[in-house]
């Protein structure tokens, strides 16, 4: 019997924890997990606002840019691209893909009056934190290092 109670103990503690996280005052157990959801889904539009401040930040330079990230089943497939050449873009696009721990696996580059970059990356098992990298977290680091290059090259 006390496994149970202990079982039900730490149950009840977790909900108290989601209802703490997710800023909810709700009591019982349905109603703390739809609040949660409900949090969850306000969090996911706050991140895609602030992408696409990012990308109108970018969108500020003289060059105009459009960044895409997919998830694949083993990472993410990369597009970046530009109607004009970036000498310069691609170190700064690999750069942040070695500070993510993203191996790239295969890779279509254009540089010739235009850039085109279409890669596929996969995170390297020993990195500490691949848990916390989705498609998400892979394009704005990506929108990042096309920000630091854009400002780097006094394109503003």
């Amino acid at each position: 019997m006390g496994s149970k109670e202990e079982q039900r103990a730490a149950l009840y503690q977790k909900f108290k924890e989601l209802g703490s996280v997710s800023h909810s005052d709700a009591v019982n157990k349905t109603s703390i997990v739809v609040e949660a959801a409900n949090y969850i889904e306000e969090l996911k539009h706050k991140v895609e606002k602030l992408d696409e401040d990012i990308m109108s930040s970018n969108e500020a330079t003289s060059i105009p840019m459009k960044a895409t990230v997919e998830t694949l089943d083993k990472g993410f497939r990369i597009n970046v691209f530009s109607e004009e050449d970036c000498p310069g873009l691609l170190v700064s696009i690999l750069e942040a893909f070695e500070e993510l721990g993203l191996d790239v696996r295969d890779a279509n580059i254009s540089c010739s009056n235009k850039f085109h970059l279409q890669a596929i990356g996969e995170l390297l098992k020993n990195e500490g934190h691949v848990d916390d990298i989705d498609a998400q977290v892979v394009k704005r680091t990506v929108l990042k290092a096309i920000k630091y290059w854009s400002d780097s090259n006094g394109e503003e």
